[in-house]
């Protein structure tokens, strides 16, 4: 493949290894197309922001392959990877990219449990007598 560039996207618990191609639009998603594997179609808008908003949804082939969290969180993830890989392409586009906040790593996580405790913050019922 000539010309691939390839990027991590990272969100809450989802991984999306992205790779850019000059080509005609064709988005996959672990070997589906975008709109077969996100099937709500907010999820399928996220994915494909950072092309959209350069108008350049029909200049490249991407091929994501993702795994960990849920859907929102992948098509996030992936969202970072192509946005990513446009600044790798042509570093002009960081500018309006970095402005929609697409090349921000939103690094919330789900905080762990704690011993001794119902969960990450909440405590058991305290009874004075």
């Amino acid at each position: 493949m000539a010309d691939v560039t390839n990027t991590i996207g990272r969100r809450k618990a989802a991984v999306a290894r992205v790779y850019v191609t000059p080509g005609n639009g064709n988005i996959l998603i672990n070997g589906k197309d975008y709109k077969e594997y996100f099937t709500v179609p907010q999820f399928q808008i996220v994915a494909v922001q950072a092309l959209n908003k350069l108008g350049v949804l029909n200049n490249y082939d991407v091929k994501a392959n993702v795994n960990g969290g849920g859907f929102k969180g992948q098509a996030e993830a992936v969202r970072l990877g192509i946005a990513r890989a446009l600044v790798e392409i042509n570093a002009e586009d960081r500018v309006a990219l970095k402005k929609e906040g697409f090349l921000s790593r939103d690094s919330r996580v789900v905080e762990r449990k704690k011993p001794g405790r119902p969960g990450a913050r909440k405590r058991f019922q305290f009874s004075k007598r």
